[in-house]
């Protein structure tokens, strides 16, 4: 009898899918010479962090760096309690807020490639509420109350990918649509546990917009309306699709939407900083959100930001991204759609000095020339201190984890960048 011929790659990939237990616990390889890299100089990462902790500027921190698909440097820094000294492990998790954007986007594409809608096709397609769009014209700050002119055209889901919806952020968003939010409770999408993410979505889409849709790049909750539209166009929750469709096939091993009772432990601990900018515990957020969310159980899959993760778990995910769609013989998107998320897709309009694609902001010429990262690095980051980049041109991963806002020494991130360049010798 004939047997069909099998490639290696595939029939790991298959198996990694019905059997994830037998995953590698190293899914991305380590290198300890890696000829790039001069590690003498690579140590003044150490020295850098390290006086941030010893000021009191920082409880700690984790640091990975991934060059040719090798781990490079992976260290944790610094005190997961500032109080009784204990050591911030390489492997603890994160709370990484709008980090969640990206592999949500990534989740959106993966329904664009199985024919499920066309970019350009309107949201009310799919979330009939969106019809009818309308966007502030004027806002009474005495009562929130407010008037609205029709949208000039409807909004499409390449809006929503990219930023360009006119939707807003509650709490961090626009001073007015705050409060119009606010007062038709719309969460942030942290720490919410009793809300149903399509009944909030819904009620979102009767409010009015910032702007005209493709006027202009407005952050806000567009991706919580894509991670509904996954639900929806997927018939499972967002949390099951991502673990089955992403987490699971790629070996990322510690990203939840809830915590698993068996990892709390490993949960970095939340700071803040006091009047004379140092750190202190942050027993509640501005918002009035435990830092305890990720323990408790949840049903509201935010895709803004509701995901906790690693350092490593999240290299694994941007390391798939500069693969072109896949890892280890798993392939999670094409090599053409990874193109179109990380290039240009907002034309003449910007985010700062750089662009933006589905679901990343883009490096551009005029950021690369003020700093190390190479234009059309793809970057972003998470509300309580987490800050990622992948740079194409150098086959470069890199984040830097820390848990803490405000924080007036966030230039550490920026420090970070040019720390690892510095470091490169070709």
């Amino acid at each position: 009898m004939h047997t069909p011929f099998v490639s290696v790659s595939r029939f790991f990939a298959l198996l990694f899918l019905v059997f994830p237990a037998i995953l590698p616990a190293q899914v991305l390889p380590t290198s300890t010479n890696h000829p790039s890299f001069n590690y003498n100089r690579l140590s003044r990462i150490d020295s850098v962090i390290n006086k941030y902790v010893a000021n009191e500027w920082l409880g700690g921190a984790v640091t990975i760096i991934v060059k040719d698909g090798q781990v490079v440097q992976y260290k944790g820094y610094g005190y997961d309690d500032i109080g009784t000294k204990k050591p911030l492990s390489k492997d603890a998790i994160f709370r990484i807020a709008s980090q969640t954007k990206a592999i949500v986007s990534v989740a959106v594409m993966m329904l664009y490639e199985e024919g499920k809608f066309l970019l350009n096709d309107p949201i009310e397609n799919y979330i009939p509420e969106f019809k009818n769009a309308t966007v502030l014209e004027k806002f009474n700050e005495a009562d929130s109350s407010f008037t609205t002119v029709p949208a000039k055209r409807r909004i499409t889901i390449k809006d929503l990918l990219t930023h360009t919806s006119g939707i807003s952020y509650a709490v961090i968003g626009i001073k007015e649509m705050n409060a119009i939010y606010a007062k038709a409770g719309i969460p942030s999408g942290i720490g919410e546990l009793k809300a149903d993410l399509g009944d909030k979505m819904k009620t979102l889409a009767k409010l009015p917009l910032a702007n005209q849709p493709g006027q202009k790049f407005t952050y806000g909750l567009s991706t919580d309306v894509l991670g509904y539209l996954v639900e929806k166009l997927s018939g499972v929750t967002l949390d099951e699709y991502l673990r089955k469709k992403i987490f699971v096939p790629l070996g990322m091993k510690d990203s939840y939407f809830n915590l698993p009772a068996d990892k709390f432990n490993r949960l970095a601990t939340l700071y803040t900083e006091d009047a004379d900018h140092h750190v202190i515990r942050q027993l509640q957020d501005r918002s009035g959100i435990s830092p305890d969310y990720p323990k408790q159980k949840t049903g509201y899959f935010s895709g803004g930001a509701g995901l906790s993760s690693t350092a490593y778990d999240y290299a694994i995910f941007l390391q798939m991204m500069l693969n072109k769609g896949s890892l280890n013989g798993v392939h999670i998107l094409s090599p053409r759609v990874v193109e179109m998320m990380t290039q240009n897709q907002i034309g003449d309009l910007m985010v700062g000095n750089n662009k933006f694609g589905l679901g990343f902001e883009i490096t551009g010429e005029k950021s690369a020339a003020e700093s190390p990262k190479n234009a059309g690095s793809f970057a972003w980051g998470g509300y309580f201190g987490t800050t990622y980049w992948a740079d194409p041109r150098e086959n470069l991963v890199c984040l830097i984890m820390t848990q803490q806002t405000p924080n007036s020494h966030g230039d550490l991130s920026k420090k970070f960048e040019v720390l690892v360049y510095q470091a490169l010798k070709k």
